[in-house]
């Protein structure tokens, strides 16, 4: 029996509607409200910097704090910080940089010490100080920073305090995450309103260290922050299945798996067991005749049919109400057969299309499926190229708009499996993971989640709800295994039931204004 990893692993926490904008896109959600929902500057400015100052009295309550502030109005909201620090009774030291004079009034007549940029990084200058604040240049970075900013981001990183970013660390890209010249290494950044998409995903992801949101005042944001969300706990549970007190098998989700091809049954096995997990009433497993006896005896749940008999193929697929195709299966014409007969019918089933489907998809020269509903697509950064009709496979800082011209070029949702991974829908919405990790780098792994988001299709779930589902729920079950590197896929499916049924963490920190906690990915 698997052992409990003990409290501390549940560490994600965040609301179910965390929106993921990019720096452009936060700062035209700051100018609407500010010029048409009469939301003064000032207000924000200082909720942002009192929050932060908050933050950092909670997770360095000791020592001198240095500040380092621009002239924009990240450096306004660094400018609040060392006020309010200041105020608490802290040793603060300001590091302006830049014409800084329209800040001097957020001072409120406190007396805040000044540190030469051109000392930062010398011991002298850092004495006594138990954390350094970065509120350098913020989300409206556009190409790698210019001096004197690249040379004091250069001397924080040989400074030694640890590194608290406002908003995103000075040097990464809100967009992409990219880092195209210096930047700063934050062991925790604090975002204001929500967190920047260049901040979750590689590299920025790493330089933005633990991600903290927090509530500083913003109106309703609805669909002006753009069409991203970040897949929380607080997510998850809003739109998990609930299944009804009085009910039958047969109505809570009925699966087809067709995987595995002959004498390769371990694939079909562990998305057949991750569905039943998962929550389906029902799974049928289609495999090769070869493989039978290995199928009933390793998931004795499922109803086993041959892959090759058409007729059985066809009924199992008219009582199914979602297919899983592709685990395993092989690329031949018989795996090609199987795959057009799960899909085929005038009112086909939603299904999820992994691994050998995808290959077998990517090949077809009519370009996709003509009118199938409820596709989803899980490829990895080489299918999704396939998929793109590219060669090779989708660099990390590509991912994201490949999996959205994908899924706009099939009409299918896209979970495009990574670090992170990522749900893109054809109408533009998407979804980040903050769960996974690469001790989820392992054979198998793809198998449990193509199984889990067919459960969720099969109970009734949309595509891009059972893709976003599939990875929280598969992400969350690895961390409570903690096994880190000997992670493999049978863990996960034995943790799913543990996490099924938790209810969303709440941020360690205790601070109501706090929307979305993530620990740093190192």
């Amino acid at each position: 029996m698997m052992a409990d990893t003990g409290a501390g692993w549940d560490l994600v926490s965040g609301g179910a509607g965390v929106a993921v904008p990019t720096g452009s896109e936060a700062a035209s959600f700051d100018r609407w409200s500010i010029d048409t929902q009469d939301v003064p500057e000032r207000v924000l400015m200082e909720n942002a910097g009192r929050s932060a100052a908050q933050i950092v009295a909670r997770l360095f309550p000791e020592g001198g704090v240095v500040v380092l502030a621009g002239s924009g109005n990240n450096g306004g909201d660094g400018h609040v910080v060392a006020r309010t620090l200041r105020a608490w009774g802290r040793e603060v030291r300001l590091v302006p940089l830049g014409p800084t004079a329209a800040h001097r009034a957020l001072s409120h007549g406190w007396d805040l010490p000044l540190l030469d940029p051109d000392d930062v990084g010398t011991d002298a200058a850092l004495a006594g100080a138990a954390v350094l604040v970065d509120g350098l240049l913020g989300t409206g970075l556009s190409g790698p920073p210019r001096q004197p900013h690249a040379r004091l981001i250069a001397r924080l990183h040989a400074a030694g305090p640890p590194v608290l970013a406002l908003d995103i660390p000075s040097g990464v890209d809100g967009a992409t995450g990219a880092v195209p010249g210096a930047a700063v290494q934050a062991r925790v950044t604090v975002a204001f309103g929500a967190p920047k998409r260049g901040t979750l995903l590689h590299p920025g992801r790493a330089h933005a260290g633990r991600l903290l949101a927090v509530e500083i005042g913003f109106p309703p944001a609805g669909d002006r922050l753009g069409a991203g969300v970040v897949l929380t706990p607080g997510w998850a549970c809003a739109h998990r299945p609930v299944r009804p007190a009085v009910t039958h098998k047969k109505a809570v989700g009925s699966l087809l798996v067709v995987a595995g091809q002959a004498g390769m049954a371990g694939a079909a096995l562990l998305c057949a067991r991750a569905a039943l997990r998962a929550g389906v009433g029902l799974v049928r497993v289609a495999t090769p005749a070869a493989n039978r006896e290995v199928v009933q005896r390793g998931v004795p749940e499922a109803l086993w049919l041959d892959r090759d008999d058409p007729d059985a193929l066809e009924a199992a697929r008219a009582q199914s109400d979602a297919v899983v195709a592709g685990p395993g299966m092989g690329t031949d014409d018989a795996a090609r057969r199987a795959l057009t007969a799960a899909l085929a019918g005038p009112d086909p089933a939603p299904a999820v299309l992994d691994a050998d489907a995808l290959t077998l998809l990517a090949g077809e020269a009519e370009g996709r499926p003509v009118g199938h509903p409820g596709l989803l697509l899980t490829p990895h950064p080489g299918e999704l190229a396939r998929l793109a009709g590219r060669p090779g496979s989708v660099p990390d800082p590509e991912r994201a708009e490949v999996a959205a011209e994908v899924a706009a070029r099939w009409g299918a949702t896209v979970l495009a499996k990574g670090t992170p991974s990522l749900v893109c829908a054809p109408d533009g919405a998407w979804a980040v993971d903050v769960q996974g990790s690469s001790d989820l780098a392992a054979a198998g792994m793809g198998d449990v989640l193509a199984g889990v988001a067919g459960a969720g299709l099969a109970q009734g779930l949309d595509p891009f709800r059972a893709a976003g589902l599939a990875l929280h729920d598969c992400g969350r079950a690895h961390r409570r295994v903690g096994l880190g590197v000997s992670l493999v896929p049978s863990d996960l499916i034995e943790s799913l039931p543990h996490v099924l049924r938790l209810p969303p963490p709440s941020s360690p920190l205790g601070l109501p204004f706090v929307t979305l906690d993530l620990p740093a990915p190192w």
